[in-house]
C-alpha cells in the first residue's frame, strides 16, 4: 500500500509505481495526510494491515509525520519515503526518520521513491522466492546498465594521455538463493547485526536486547569493511542462509554500503552518534543511489532495528507477529 501526503508527490511514488510493475507486485495508491486527515489516514491503514497488506510505503513532504502515523496503527513494516519541498527535504527526512521506540520507519532517501519499492520488495522476499528471483534478475540490469554507461564515457574519452586499461570483469552473480532448504536452513539464525567499531557496541547491543525479546535469533559481530575489507567479504561469505542484516555504525557509516553491496536481502542500518551527534553517519546511510535501499532508522535507534527485524520477519512467522504484537500491546514508553 503506497499512502502519499499530498497529490503532489505523486512523481516521486510513479519512481516507486515502475519498480513493483517490473517485479509484479500488487499495490494500491491513496492520498491521506497525517494532519489533514488524520482518521483516512487511520482507516486505511487498519483495513489494510487486515486485509492482509504486506509492506506501507509512505510519501510525504514537510513536516512529514505521514509515515509516523502509518506506523503507529500497523505491526506491518512501513517504508518512509522523504520529500524534497523545502530545505533539500531534510526537514521531511528528519520527521521520517527519527521515530521513538516501537514505531520504526524504514528510511530511504529523499525522493527516492524506486529505493522504497525495491526495500519492500527485499521485505516481501524474505518469505517469498520468486520475489527474490526477480529482484536478482533486476539487479543484474542495473549491473549491465552501468556497464553501458562506461562504454559511453569510453567513447568521449580522447585526450593525447588517456590510456585505457581492460579488467576481466565477471558479470554480476545475484546473491539470491534460489534453494528453499538452504535458505530456510534452521542451523542459521534469522539476523546478522554488525557493528562498525567497537564504540558501536553499546546501540548493537540494544538491538541484541530486543531480539532476544521477540524470541529472534542472530548473529553478533564487530568488523569494519574499511580496516578489514577481506575479514569483512569474507564474514558476507559465511552468512548465506540470514533472512536479513542489521548494521550499525557511526562516522562515516561505510558498513551498511558495504553490506548492500554483498546481498539482495534488506539491510537495516542504525547510524551512531560519534561525531556531529550522528548527523554524518545518518546522510551516509540513508542516501544511497538507486538499486541498493538501506532501511535506515533514526541515530542509536538499535531497539528499533530489532522492532523492524521482527517486522519484517513476522510476515512468514507467526511466532515471531505474535511477540511483537504482544510487545507493541505492552510497551510502555522507552527510550
Amino acid at each position: 500500500m503506497i499512502i502519499l501526503g499530498s497529490a503532489s508527490d505523486f512523481n516521486v511514488a510513479e519512481k516507486a509505481i515502475d519498480i513493483l510493475e517490473i517485479l509484479k507486485i500488487s499495490y494500491d495508491v491513496r492520498v491521506a495526510s497525517a494532519h489533514r486527515t488524520h482518521e483516512k489516514v487511520k482507516k486505511i491503514v487498519e483495513e489494510s494491515t487486515a486485509n492482509g497488506v504486506e509492506v506501507f510505503i509512505g510519501i510525504a513532504g514537510l513536516s512529514a509525520h505521514l509515515p509516523g502515523i502509518i506506523a503507529a496503527n500497523t505491526h506491518k513494516p512501513v517504508v518512509g519515503v522523504p520529500v524534497s519541498v523545502k530545505l533539500g527535504g531534510l526537514d521531511a527526512l528528519f520527521a521520517t526518520v527519527q521515530m521513538p521506540v516501537g514505531a520504526p520507519v524504514a528510511t530511504v532517501g529523499v525522493d527516492r521513491g524506486e529505493n522504497g519499492a525495491i526495500l519492500a520488495a527485499q521485505i516481501i522476499g524474505i518469505h517469498d522466492s520468486k520475489i527474490r528471483i526477480r529482484l536478482s534478475n533486476m539487479r543484474r540490469e542495473f549491473f549491465f546498465k552501468i556497464k553501458k554507461d562506461e562504454q559511453k564515457l569510453a567513447e568521449k574519452l580522447t585526450g593525447t594521455y588517456y590510456n585505457r586499461h581492460s579488467f576481466e570483469i565477471e558479470d554480476l552473480e545475484g546473491t539470491v538463493e534460489d534453494d528453499p532448504e538452504v535458505y530456510n536452513d534452521p542451523d542459521y539464525p534469522d539476523v546478522a547485526v554488525i557493528a562498525g567499531s567497537y564504540s558501536d557496541m553499546k546501540i548493537a547491543k540494544k538491538t541484541t536486547k530486543f531480539l532476544d525479546k521477540m524470541g529472534i535469533s542472530y548473529y553478533s559481530t564487530v568488523i569494519s569493511p574499511i580496516r578489514h575489507p577481506k575479514k569483512f567479504e569474507k564474514y558476507m561469505d559465511e552468512t548465506p542462509s540470514v533472512k536479513l542484516y542489521i548494521a550499525i555504525s557511526g562516522l562515516s557509516a561505510h558498513v551498511t554500503g558495504a553490506v548492500v553491496a554483498f546481498t539482495e536481502k534488506p539491510v537495516i542500518g542504525v547510524p551512531c552518534a560519534i561525531k556531529l551527534d550522528g548527523i554524518d553517519a545518518l546522510l551516509s546511510m540513508v542516501n544511497m543511489p538507486p538499486g541498493v535501499p538501506v532501511a535506515t532508522l533514526g541515530i542509536d535507534s538499535g531497539s528499533n532495528a530489532a522492532l523492524l527485524a521482527a517486522e519484517m520477519l513476522g510476515l512468514g512467522d507467526v511466532v515471531v507477529k505474535n511477540a511483537l504484537k504482544n510487545f507493541k500491546n505492552n510497551m510502555n514508553c522507552e527510550k
